[in-house]
């Protein structure tokens, strides 16, 4: 009997071990997301790029935050592995609705998704 309630909880310990791996594991989107080259994005867009990769400074405070994707248009992470960035709209009062989302290292991300449109849709950018 102790045996058996041994291997049942053996058990037990290797099915939450496995569960959590799967959990940390991303997955791969649901839908494909459209891409756009480096050069195809507006000029303050490129320059936003150049900001990324050198580490800033950016011009905006919020430039940098961690990005929640809740609206689960890319693939999912981790919370933290996402940060958005301000893409600058010229005559515009406040932040705009362009932003630059990169996950992975800060000056060397995995990947980068531009949104015109304040989150409702994004395009891979590709070098």
């Amino acid at each position: 009997m102790k045996r058996l309630a041994t291997l049942a909880l053996t058990g037990i310990f290797c099915a939450a071990v496995a569960f959590q791996a799967v959990a940390r594991t991303p997955q791969a989107p649901v839908a494909a997301v459209a891409t756009l080259n480096v050069a195809e994005l507006p000029p303050e867009g490129q320059k936003t790029m150049g900001l990324i990769r050198s580490g800033g400074p950016f011009p905006f405070d919020k430039d940098g935050v961690v990005f929640g994707n809740r609206e689960k248009l890319l693939p999912p992470y981790p919370r933290g592995h996402y940060r958005e960035y301000t893409v600058a709209s010229p005559r515009s009062r406040n932040r705009g609705a362009r932003r630059i989302v990169c996950g992975g290292a800060p000056r060397v991300p995995a990947h980068c998704y531009y949104t015109a449109d304040h989150y409702s849709s994004f395009r891979e950018i590709v070098e």
